[in-house]
């Protein structure tokens, strides 16, 4: 490793990309203000490191980065070891993973170069949740999705715990805004996409039933309360449900995302579903 550096003042402004985490109007991970990306956790860190986002610099306890040192050998950024205690003081709270990475965010796609190979993708409306963002992410990367595309009222999947719960995911599947809304929906039909609105509904008809082999499809998700706005249904091809029973009446929106991916996935050779 090039640049360890211990760090034994939790007021050092060397670890200011890491401080105060847990006050929301300082944070530096708002989208607002420095628009920081941060990993935390050695699984985590270690798929930002191979991830476009270009690192900053990490702080960690000496064990943590020392696990991490076959990933950090070719780090041209500052590694900072500091005791749990210093880092408890400058972060804003006990960190129990141990080690946190900075990174600048990396430009956004265009949302045209991510549909020319995609397959299947997921939009997202008024997802405002970073937990449920974090797990749709996660989801999506286990299930084969090819990308995400946000629609208006998302929560930004970059923020700390969207990254946390993602596992480091949402670094990996490529993401974009997709405006205006809801017209960007007739700008996937028109690339060949057909348009599944999951929605809880009665009229809806089964997901099992809308999906078919060998098409492009996007499946559009809506958010934690109301669900999808009408204007969003009536622009998709079809509205589309999971059949429960026992008088459930709806699922949570990344555990309904997870059903549709890996329905989709199961489309035979036109489908995406991955092994591993």
């Amino acid at each position: 490793m090039k640049r360890v550096i211990e760090v034994s003042d939790p007021a050092d402004p060397r670890l200011d990309d890491f401080r105060d985490l847990s006050t929301a109007d300082r944070r530096p991970d708002r989208p607002g203000g420095r628009g920081l990306v941060i990993a935390e956790g050695v699984v985590v860190v270690q798929r930002l490191l191979a991830s476009p986002y270009p690192v900053r610099a990490l702080l960690g306890v000496r064990r943590r980065i020392e696990t991490l040192a076959p990933d950090l050998a070719d780090l041209d950024a500052p590694i900072y070891v500091a005791s749990a205690e210093v880092m408890a003081e400058a972060v804003g709270f006990h960190l129990n993973r141990g080690v946190l990475a900075a990174a600048d965010r990396a430009p956004a796609p265009d949302p045209a170069s991510l549909m020319e190979n995609a397959r299947t993708v997921a939009v997202l409306e008024g997802v405002g949740d970073h937990e449920n963002l974090g797990a749709l992410f996660r989801n999506a990367a286990a299930l084969g999705v090819d990308a995400v595309l946000l629609g208006p009222g998302c929560s930004d999947p970059l923020y700390r715990r969207s990254v946390r719960v993602s596992m480091g995911h949402v670094l990996a599947v490529p993401f974009a805004p997709l405006e205006p809304w809801p017209d960007g929906l007739k700008w996937l039909r028109d690339h060949g996409f057909r348009v599944l609105a999951l929605t809880p509904r009665a009229d809806a008809v089964s997901l099992a039933d809308a999906a078919r082999g060998g098409e492009r499809v996007a499946v559009l998700l809506g958010s934690e309360g109301p669900g999808l706005t009408e204007e969003a249904i009536a622009a998709a091809d079809a509205a589309v449900r999971v059949p429960m029973s026992r008088g459930v009446d709806s699922l949570n929106v990344a555990t309904a995302g997870a059903v549709a991916f890996y329905a989709l996935g199961e489309r035979g050779s036109g489908g995406t579903a991955r092994e591993g």
